[in-house]
């Protein structure tokens, strides 16, 4: 369907009439500046009434184009429908001191915890389609790195920027959980979904686990803790090789209390195989399903109005300079000809 977007904008048009219509001033009889005719037969072409008829069209059309132009002609095409439906999720990631140990495997490399939660959670970040993501990064204490959006590609850059020891060595658990509730407050239709990952137990922050629990409760935010890091490591040293459980700081009841009070799930991750799964558990999500809505999509055309005004307001000029370039040429011919 083609429409005006600005359509008041065509009462400009009889503009230049009411200039028209305005009384004529009288002329001055002081001096004037008379410019000789240095063509021949040029005063003679200005004042030729067809001419004169051809240029009044002219601004016409030109001038009704500009209006044209300005009223902001578009065309609607047919209503698609576009999904109201998503998940809210806020990915609390940890960056204390214990995410350096170099215990997690990726493409066969021996890499630290963090980097393996990148590397996974990055591909669980591009799949989510309709979702609206944030995440909060801590340590000594919470920091909301990146809001809800759906900009999915800012989310995962942010996560790709974030290095260990960024906000401190410690972990502060309950301060992480309590900024992703905040968070939530003003979404009453939002399903309010925390994942938080950690390798660790509460050293820090102003919230203790407990409290945060009860604001998650309290908010009807549903938390889905992960623990992650190896369960065996082998450390060589001169005296070689023992095996150690690099997670044994790993508060794991802490972690499946936060989560069943909440009603999520607490997930153990001891490598980036197990840590995918449970990325693929948590797609199973059921999406809050919103008010559909439509799009018409818009093409706009000022272009074509606006491009014909200014080619009829350039092409009578040019014309006028190849006139009178002709006029010169053939001026010196016939002058060097009688000569």
């Amino acid at each position: 369907m083609f429409e005006f977007a600005w359509w008041w904008a065509w009462f400009a048009l009889p503009l230049p009439l009411l200039f028209m219509l305005l009384p004529a001033q009288p002329r001055s009889q002081g001096a004037a500046l008379k410019v000789p005719a240095l063509i021949p037969g040029s005063e003679s072409a200005v004042n030729k009434p067809g001419r004169s008829r051809w240029l009044t069209l002219i601004a016409v059309l030109s001038w009704t184009l500009l209006v044209c132009a300005a009223a902001r002609p578009q065309w609607l095409g047919e209503p698609v429908s576009i999904p109201n439906e998503g998940r809210e999720l806020m990915l609390a990631v940890d960056l204390s001191g214990s995410m350096k140990i170099d215990d997690m495997e990726v493409n066969g490399r021996q890499v630290n915890r963090l980097v393996m939660i990148k590397s996974v959670l990055h591909d669980f970040i591009e799949r989510r389609v309709g979702d609206r993501l944030g995440l909060i990064l801590f340590a000594d204490t919470a920091y909301l790195q990146a809001p809800l959006t759906y900009d999915r590609q800012t989310v995962a850059t942010l996560l790709d920027e974030s290095v260990i020891g960024l906000v401190g060595e410690q972990t502060a658990i309950g301060d992480a959980i309590g900024l992703a509730v905040k968070r939530f407050k003003k979404r009453e239709d939002s399903n309010k979904v925390v994942i938080l990952l950690t390798d660790g137990q509460n050293t820090a922050g102003n919230i203790t686990p407990e409290q945060a629990k009860e604001l998650a409760i309290e908010s009807g935010a549903t938390v889905y803790t992960i623990g992650v890091g190896a369960d065996k490591m082998l450390i060589r040293s001169f005296f070689g090789s023992r095996q150690v459980n690099p997670s044994q700081e790993l508060d794991e009841d802490m972690l499946t209390d936060l989560a069943e009070s909440t009603g999520g799930q607490y997930f153990r991750a001891r490598n980036a195989q197990e840590l995918n799964s449970i990325y693929e558990t948590l797609d199973k999500l059921e999406p809050v399903e919103g008010e559909a809505r439509k799009l018409r999509p818009r093409t706009a055309l000022f272009f074509y109005p606006l491009s014909l005004a200014l080619l009829l307001t350039v092409l009578p000029a040019l014309l006028y300079c190849f006139k009178n370039i002709w006029y010169r040429v053939n001026g010196r011919t016939r002058a060097g000809g009688q000569a």
